[in-house]
């Protein structure tokens, strides 16, 4: 059967992909391994970690703070069993959704392992043994992210585990150690923290989520702290060994000196890797980078013409939002059409308690260009909103052109920050200015007056609530 346009992966970026080429007319196929659709995202990653995250949510609310509302409960208790059947009820709902995707917009799916037979044709080995093979006139390989880890630890995915174990573990750690103090791992961690876990982070730079800003850093770090997790940075592990029901690992500090701390279970989230084991690339001669990425033009186009690669597989944000952009720019070029993506304006997302956001440039890198600018900032405590709803934890700061007054960066930690900064997102894809989004009327009370508030400060230095 011969297809306008073969997708390879069904996660966000290739799901995506095929749902806007069918859109602009053209015939796809949708091959996945796995017996649902959606990748990573919808199966093992964002989605059912966001429905733990916001259980534990709930759970942790009862427990601290229901009490300061006026609200009266008996000791609250929780059904970690209830939680993790809510949480795959969630994921077969979202997966299904996009089977009805699928079907709406006559896309055509081949459940099976892809690989490439030659560069127009893929051929689709079935868990039966069988095989089919497909033609395309173009194709997209979204194959997507693993679990890294380090070249030491054995993952037994028992009590040593990724990502994927740590959604669905059969009870709550007594001592969870998370060697990783990233996205993953933080999220990770916060849910099992409010559960009633000790849990301890292990980093080996010298601050949590080290591709953000240093005062986002440092204000999750305040904050977590405060809720009861427990920092290692600077650390360097060494080993991982698992005795029985124990996990010991071993790190060394920034003095040398070895450190151990034992649990019961142990997450290694130390970022991801690109997918690629069994297409087959080498045999049609598509070039891979040194980290195993699929490497692509601007265009997201292989070194084979009619080949392009979209996603984790390629460099950039491990991002979900972003594969998706990059599904829509191939399905759009290959109809003829001019789509762009401003990878300067994919916003980082922290889905913990508060969370955390930021777009644009940070500090560091505004320095290391050297790129002259002013910094306006504003506490979240300082908002009536946030003081009605108890989230006083946290700032917005907005970094703007010294000369132009542009708005070269954004970054948030607050409630809800992971929905208030796309506000900044659209500012900056227009070019606007730290004047314009402080004289944008935003309602009151809301936690947006924060971005209003920390453009003025960085405007003219004049914030009205500070």
């Amino acid at each position: 059967m011969k297809y306008d346009i073969i997708v390879i992966g069904s996660g966000p970026g290739g799901y995506i992909s095929a749902v806007r080429a069918s859109q602009l007319g053209k015939k796809v196929a949708l091959v996945e391994k796995y017996s649902t659709l959606g990748g990573t995202c919808l199966n093992v990653g964002c989605i059912p970690s966001k429905a733990l995250l916001d259980s534990s949510h709930h759970y942790y609310d009862a427990v601290h703070h229901f009490e300061e509302h006026g609200i009266s409960v008996k000791q609250p208790s929780f059904d970690f069993g209830k939680m993790v059947e809510r949480k795959a009820k969630v994921v077969e709902t979202t997966t299904g959704g996009i089977k009805y995707l699928m079907d709406k917009n006559k896309i055509d799916v081949f459940e099976g392992i892809g690989s490439f037979k030659d560069a127009t044709h893929v051929k689709v080995s079935k868990s039966d043994g069988s095989e089919e093979v497909i033609e395309g006139i173009n194709i997209i390989i979204a194959t997507g992210s693993k679990p890294s880890t380090l070249p030491f630890i054995s993952i037994d995915k028992e009590r040593v585990i990724t990502s994927t174990e740590a959604l669905k573990l059969p009870e709550v750690p007594k001592h969870l150690l998370v060697i990783g103090g990233g996205v993953i791992g933080l999220e990770l961690g916060s849910v099992y923290k409010r559960l009633g876990a000790e849990v301890t982070v292990i980093e080996y730079m010298d601050k949590i989520v080290p591709g953000m800003d240093t005062d986002v850093s440092k204000e999750l770090q305040k904050v977590f702290k405060k809720q009861g997790i427990k920092f290692a940075t600077s650390h360097k592990v060494t080993s991982v060994q698992r005795n029985g029901d124990a996990v010991v690992v071993k790190a060394t500090d920034k003095k040398n000196r070895e450190i151990k701390f034992s649990g019961d279970y142990c997450l290694v989230s130390v970022g991801r890797k690109a997918y690629t084991k069994g297409l087959g690339l080498e045999k049609i001669g598509v070039d891979v980078n040194e980290r195993g990425q699929v490497s692509v033009n601007d265009h997201l186009q292989t070194n084979i013409s009619n080949i392009y690669a979209i996603g984790d597989v390629v460099k950039g944000a491990m991002l979900a939002h972003k594969a998706e952009e990059e599904g829509v720019v191939v399905a759009e070029y290959l109809a003829g059409e001019k789509p762009h993506i401003n990878y300067n304006l994919i916003p980082g997302i922290v889905y913990t308690w508060p969370e955390a956001a930021a777009v644009g440039k940070t500090e560091d890198e505004l320095k290391t260009e050297k790129i002259e600018y002013k910094a306006g900032k504003f506490s979240m405590r300082a908002l009536g909103r946030s003081r009605a709803s108890g989230d006083i934890d946290g700032f917005v700061k907005v970094l703007a052109d010294k000369n132009t007054d542009e708005i070269l960066g954004v970054h948030m930690v607050g409630a809800r920050v992971a929905d208030l900064i796309m506000e900044a997102a659209v500012a900056m894809e227009f070019r606007a200015s730290a004047e314009d989004l402080a004289r944008i009327c935003h309602g009151h009370p809301t936690y947006s007056e924060a971005v209003k508030e920390a453009a003025k400060a960085a405007w003219d230095g004049k914030p009205l609530n500070a």
